[in-house]
């Protein structure tokens, strides 16, 4: 696998662009990405029974089967609590850009309304401006291209609080072909996946089975965005969607084998570059923090574990004042709901600074204040703990908590 310069547009046959066309005041807000050749498509969804529509309408999609060819991503609005209008908003974007492409296109061209995707992001329970959409589709269509920039510009039309574009895109050989894999994402606050606000698409030139793809990216999903907080918050529009056109021409992955484990192995690799990414620009956030878990009894366990360190409010503004009190760790495991014998636990802090037990077999031991205060004063800090109960292991991303996340939060809808 080889690690290139590139977005959603990496790969062959995938066309983007993005645009304002005025659902926020200055940012993008509009995200359009096509396919030359019809694409299979595998998909995770957010767990929270409040869904956007966009959510329910793609979720109904990729079990369907139906093969893809387009997606409509708008920012500054989620389209969630919106009822049936919403519904009827969200089906009126698919409808408009699979006619504009139909209109725009160098040779005929048949596209259907049930073979594009969207995507919502934003304000919760405001009805979208419909004809404020339309009208930029339309507009924005017809400068759909495959080059760098038009992949950079789709990536800025997802955006909402971030603060730097998440892009990631790679290569690997297969079968004696080229297959290349390019993504984009967007999240940096409301972020605690059960599936991140994360929208993370990924465009691949591989031929594979729908199933298989399903496989790759639900294995992915479940080790990178949901294993990842910013705060808490579980959102109405989370997805991850990854689309397969097969122009790579490469010989069709439809079982287990040493091709689907390289592809899968990429496919996690893009997953989890992007995934750290939106932590490192989690809302006001000034330091990423990894718990990681070992000697656990069971891999769920060591998930509970890992998770319940990086959400913990305590730890996170611990963290953020850079003071090494570590029983607030000790304590978030123990409500945690995961398994382990507190008399048996070692606490560390590792980063470039150094590495610092601070706890070994469950009891405190004496340390550098001074040498923790330099690890602490970091931008990336590892937490180490370390079990005696068994040999599974899990690490979780998360990031601090300060002023800044209020700040951002309390004027989030008056800005947007």
């Amino acid at each position: 696998m080889r690690i290139i310069d590139g977005g959603i547009t990496a790969a062959k046959g995938f066309w983007a662009t993005g645009a304002h066309i005025g659902i926020k005041k200055i940012k993008k807000d509009l995200s359009l990405l096509y396919s030359e050749k019809p694409a299979v498509v595998a998909g995770m969804f957010t767990q929270n029974i409040v869904r956007a529509a966009p959510v329910v309408r793609n979720e109904q999609m990729v079990k369907s089967g139906k093969l893809i060819k387009g997606l409509v991503t708008i920012s500054g609005n989620a389209n969630a609590c919106t009822g049936e209008q919403g519904i009827l908003d969200n089906q009126k974007m698919a409808d408009v850009y699979a006619e504009t492409l139909q209109l725009n296109a160098d040779e005929i061209l048949t596209v259907n309304a049930d073979e594009i995707l969207t995507a919502a992001t934003g304000i919760i329970g405001k009805q979208m401006p419909i004809d404020v959409i339309e009208k930029g589709i339309r507009e924005v269509a017809p400068f759909l291209k495959r080059d760098r920039e038009s992949a950079r510009e789709a990536a800025k039309g997802i955006i909402t609080t971030d603060t730097f574009l998440k892009e990631v895109a790679v290569e690997l050989e297969l079968g004696g072909k080229t297959v290349t894999i390019g993504a984009m994402a967007k999240g940096s606050g409301m972020i605690h996946p059960n599936m991140a606000t994360v929208l993370a698409f990924l465009a691949t030139d591989a031929v594979i089975s729908q199933e298989l793809l399903q496989k790759a990216l639900a294995d992915a999903v479940e080790i990178t965005y949901n294993m990842i907080s910013v705060d808490g918050a579980v959102s109405t529009n989370d997805m991850a969607l990854l689309l397969a056109n097969g122009m790579a021409e490469n010989e069709p992955i439809t079982e287990y084998s040493e091709d689907y484990n390289k592809f899968k192995d990429a496919i996690l690799y893009i997953n989890q570059k992007l995934a750290i990414q939106v932590i490192h620009d989690g809302e006001g956030a000034s330091k990423l923090i990894a718990a990681a878990v070992t000697g656990a009894k069971t891999k769920q366990d060591a998930r509970k574990l890992a998770k319940a360190i990086i959400n913990d409010n305590l730890v996170k503004t611990a963290m953020y004042g850079e003071d090494a009190n570590w029983g607030r760790i000790l304590a978030a495991m123990g409500g945690s709901g995961g398994f382990f014998n507190p008399e048996r636990v070692e606490i560390a802090f590792q980063n470039e600074k150094g590495y610092l037990s601070l706890m070994e077999q469950g009891q405190p031991i004496a340390f550098d204040e001074g040498k923790a205060l330099e690890i602490l004063a970091e931008r990336d800090i590892i937490i180490h703990i370390t079990l005696h109960d068994g040999t599974e292991e899990a690490i979780a991303w998360g990031c601090d908590l300060g002023h800044e996340y209020i700040r951002i939060n309390g004027e989030y809808r008056l800005r947007t």
